[in-house]
């Protein structure tokens, strides 16, 4: 019968034994894998989802699927104790499937905010035993933000900035309110023009000339897969913006940007740095 650990002594207890800590763990979400890693316990992974390529020794992990869409029969079989994911993780009927196998599973925030990052920090060191690792985590992700923040002061303008994300065959998506997208561009120093609404919503051509951003910002992958600048710069009502005009594209990388992990204060630093380039 597969050990199932009690997650109430887990996270007020910093002195677990070594056969109380989970050996055999999946991490489901990139960010939580990223989060195992830089706390020094990936020898307890065996295996993570599809969303979890960072570092790059986590790319070459087992996968069970991608994160919203797992399998059972594939977490099962690499027989963990642990299951960690986050709360976009499913479908719910895999995991009941799997937490009736015995295998306990601990869900933490989908991160959209610095708040949300330094919970999960705290959450999944608890879990592994590294209380004190997770603190010291805690502060140096502080201290990149405090950084960012005084740059962010010391701005002269506020760029506008449009979040786009599309797979090149599907309608374009853009990002408003309560988005880890909208809260980098915030930390950031930008102005999400696409405010108004939760989530993400169909970009028309009204929209994007309504929008008028300074700079269109898209993940590298999406870029790839519309065929770079130009393929952006062709979709419907982009040209006739500032940024369309400008060309002024910034891209980044997926996990980096709206992972909102332990590189969150790298990633807003990054940011704001591209953003502050001449438009």
């Amino acid at each position: 019968m597969r050990k199932i650990f009690f997650l109430a002594v887990l996270l007020v207890s910093s002195n677990l034994t070594a056969a109380e800590l989970p050996n055999r763990i999946v991490s489901v979400g990139g960010a939580v894998t990223e989060i195992i890693y830089t706390l020094e316990e990936d020898q307890r992974l065996v295996g993570s989802d599809t969303t979890s390529y960072y570092p790059p020794a986590a790319a070459k992990l087992p996968k069970v699927g991608y994160q919203r869409n797992l399998s059972a029969e594939g977490i099962l079989s690499l027989n963990p104790d642990l299951l960690l994911v986050t709360e976009d993780a499913g479908p719910p009927p895999v995991l009941a499937q799997i937490k009736n196998a015995g295998v306990q599973i601990l869900t933490v925030k989908s991160a959209k905010s610095v708040a949300h990052v330094r919970q999960n920090i705290k959450s999944i060191g608890s879990v592994l035993g590294k209380t004190d690792q997770a603190l010291s985590l805690i502060k140096d992700l502080d201290q990149i933000l405090k950084t960012v923040l005084l740059k962010v002061s010391k701005q002269t303008n506020r760029p506008s900035i449009l979040f786009l994300t599309s797979h090149g065959t599907s309608t374009p998506m853009v990002a408003g309110d309560d988005t880890s997208a909208s809260a980098l561009i915030g930390l950031a120093g930008g102005h999400n023009v696409a405010d108004g609404f939760s989530g993400y919503k169909p970009l028309t051509p009204e929209a994007a000339v309504k929008y008028a951003p300074d700079i269109i910002l898209i993940t590298s992958r999406s870029l790839k897969m519309n065929g770079g600048k130009e393929g952006i710069l062709k979709i419907p009502g982009i040209r006739l913006t500032p940024a369309g005009r400008s060309e002024n594209i910034v891209h980044m990388d997926g996990l980096l940007l709206l992972g909102f992990g332990p590189r969150t204060g790298a990633a807003a630093l990054e940011l704001h740095e591209k953003m502050q380039a001449p438009l």
